[in-house]
């Protein structure tokens, strides 16, 4: 009976043993998930637009996702396209180039054009309110490892310019640099339209993007003019590495204004 006893003792051990070593490799996949490398990205690009009754939860979403992703290389862009504008309400952040932006998407993808639309990493889209799938984008962006190294080296205000001298690694010929200056914060009274009537809150509004080719290297300073009444503490940049012939982004920076700049008035 005793011995009976022991044989049991011994079975019971070894099953917690075995539980715990269980335990130990599910707790350190989990910590040890490819997002805590910091080596992948993710560029979320929103088509968006006042005059579109369905884009206001899109908005929301992707400035919930831009809280919670502060500490993260999660890199949004807010693109308001032009073709609601004649329904009532022209968007005051709108511009054609975002539209045609948008179309060309549709063509690399071979997708719809509509809104709210979000495109992650140039490669995966959805309907921009649908959170899952966002979050699976962006999850799926951070795992993989960048193929191109991108960074903004020195940032200079001068008047109304701003001169950006950047360095890439692992860009091919088939690449461009997009670099976007972005409106961090901004709200909108909206007087017509399907949202008229509503007070409209707005996060990472791109007010300007420049195209860059890097066929001859991967290294140089480029120029853009800043808004009237630009602040520095209200706008950053942004920048990624772009194929030209499918969409697919390969890297990603920002970059943060000199604080030491006086807002033009």
């Amino acid at each position: 009976m005793r011995s009976f006893r022991i044989f049991i003792a011994l079975i019971c051990l070894g099953l917690t043993g075995l539980l715990t070593e269980a335990f130990i490799a599910i707790t350190n996949k989990d910590i040890n998930r490819p997002e805590a490398t910091g080596k992948g990205f993710a560029v979320v690009e929103l088509f968006t637009s006042e005059g579109c009754s369905s884009c206001p939860p899109a908005d929301a979403l992707v400035a919930k996702v831009q809280k919670e992703s502060a500490d993260k290389p999660v890199y949004i862009l807010a693109f308001h396209v032009d073709y609601w504008n004649r329904l009532g309400w022209k968007d005051i952040f709108s511009n054609h180039d975002y539209s045609s932006r948008q179309y060309q998407y549709s063509r690399w993808l071979k997708s719809e054009v509509y809104t709210p639309q979000v495109i992650v990493n140039g490669r995966t889209e959805s309907l921009g309110s649908d959170e899952k799938s966002l979050r699976n984008a962006i999850a799926s962006g951070l795992e993989k490892s960048a193929k191109t190294e991108l960074s903004f080296n020195n940032v200079k205000v001068e008047g109304d310019k701003a001169t950006i001298q950047y360095h890439t690694n692992g860009a091919n010929n088939n690449s461009a640099l997009l670099i976007a200056l972005i409106e961090k914060n901004a709200v909108s009274k909206v007087k017509g339209g399907e949202n008229g009537g509503r007070t409209l809150a707005h996060v990472q509004i791109v007010t300007l993007l420049k195209s860059v080719s890097l066929k001859n290297n991967g290294i140089g300073t480029e120029t853009i003019a800043l808004p009237h009444g630009f602040d520095p503490q209200k706008f950053e940049l942004i920048g990624f590495v772009q194929y030209t012939s499918n969409g697919e982004i390969t890297g990603a920076t920002k970059a943060q204004f000199p604080s030491n700049v006086s807002a033009k008035l």
